[in-house]
């Protein structure tokens, strides 16, 4: 596989990276992330300056039309340096009112960096099925009526939309009857129970009481939203596979460097055969995962939805599981610092453990991808 950016590609992540080295280091983000805000918002409107937000959105909507692979280069440059800003959460969003189409005016917004998404698709019984919906919407003249609780929402108090499923038909696990919002953050009855994750993130359980919406605030049809869902779900799982090698490889750089100045027996320990026997393995797992990143990011955008769904499965538990091969070797390589805060390490590892419970953890996908059709097709 070719993993060569193009010149565009390669000026935005240069331009990234130039911005992260100057302005968000380790010790400014420690400092972002234990603010109140738990994000920057000069940081946001840096990243504005940069195109971030607007990239995914459409031309039409003032954004430069960027595929998975454009989001991909910012994904991974933004790993490495572990930025806690909400882009994913709005790159997820942008991505879903893109593709149910209308919304003019709110990624006409975030093209310009004036407003944040965010999606609340999880729910506490649900763990990582997408389609187990407990929260309903019901007609109320022209309008509609939401009632439920959201769990797991990345960055929702800091959004000003969020993107709402909820069921306007059908039992609690069928996908259809599925239905998508878009939600003013600021609508009555809404209420945000903000919290900081173990990585750093701010996340956020959202309580919709009577929440009343426009007829416009609907996604596509009525009850035939799963579709968009899953679409955009696979979208952002590629999104996190991309985030996830770009932390993977400051977290192999820095356990590098780690051997390489750490003195045992008066030589660095890289020195030592057995634990440079563990950083080829280490090197194997992030060749591997970075292959699976890119073609996860050229295979989502497939028009066959089961070669989308094949694709991006395997891609999230392939790169699941170097996740959990590099981070638990740098964790041990590092010795007990790797688990404390003093060093990027063990933010990093933290930021894997993460990834790897949202959309869908390594089992969850494991079992997706057998479950796509052709996969036992030798029985």
């Amino acid at each position: 596989m070719d993993f060569e950016l193009n010149p565009e590609q390669q000026q935005l992540a240069d331009a990234l990276a130039r911005w992260a080295e100057k302005d968000y280091g380790f010790e400014q983000r420690k400092q972002i992330v234990r603010s109140e805000a738990g994000f920057s918002e000069a940081a946001w409107q840096e990243l504005a300056e940069l195109g971030v937000p607007a990239l995914p959105v459409p031309s039409d909507h003032g954004g430069f039309d960027g595929s998975a692979i454009d989001q991909m280069v910012v994904m991974r440059a933004l790993g490495r340096a572990l930025v806690v800003e909400p882009v994913f959460a709005t790159a997820l969003g942008t991505h879903c009112l893109s593709r149910a189409g209308g919304q003019a005016s709110v990624l006409e917004a975030v093209a310009a960096g004036t407003l944040r998404l965010a999606c609340a698709f999880g729910e506490r019984q649900a763990r990582h099925e997408l389609f187990d919906i407990e929260t309903r919407a019901e007609r109320a003249g022209t309008g509609y009526v939401l009632r439920g609780e959201k769990h797991g929402v990345l960055h929702g108090a800091q959004a000003g939309v969020l993107i709402v499923s909820a069921r306007t038909g059908g039992a609690p696990r069928d996908t259809d009857g599925i239905s998508l919002f878009a939600v003013p953050a600021d609508a009555a009855g809404i209420t945000f129970r903000d919290a900081r994750g173990n990585d750093g993130l701010r996340i956020a359980a959202v309580e919709l009481t009577d929440v009343r919406v426009p007829a416009s605030a609907l996604l596509g049809g009525e009850g035939e939203g799963w579709p968009l869902l899953e679409a955009t779900a696979d979208h952002g799982t590629a999104l996190l596979c991309a985030e996830a090698l770009g932390v993977l490889e400051a977290l192999f750089d820095a356990t590098l460097d780690y051997l390489k100045t750490r003195q045992q027996f008066g030589v660095p320990i890289g020195k030592f055969q057995a634990l440079q026997h563990r950083m080829a393995d280490m090197v194997v797992h992030l060749e591997q995962a970075r292959s699976m990143a890119m073609l996860a990011a050229v295979k989502v955008a497939a028009d066959d939805p089961a070669e989308r769904r094949r694709t991006v499965s395997a891609a999230k538990a392939r790169v699941g599981q170097a996740m959990k091969f590099i981070g638990q070797q740098a964790v041990q390589l590092h010795g007990g610092m790797g688990v404390t805060n003093e060093l990027p390490a063990a933010h990093l590892f933290k930021r894997l453990a993460a990834i790897e419970l949202t959309l869908g953890d390594t089992d969850h996908h494991l079992a997706r991808f057998a479950a796509q059709p052709g996969f036992a097709a030798h029985e």
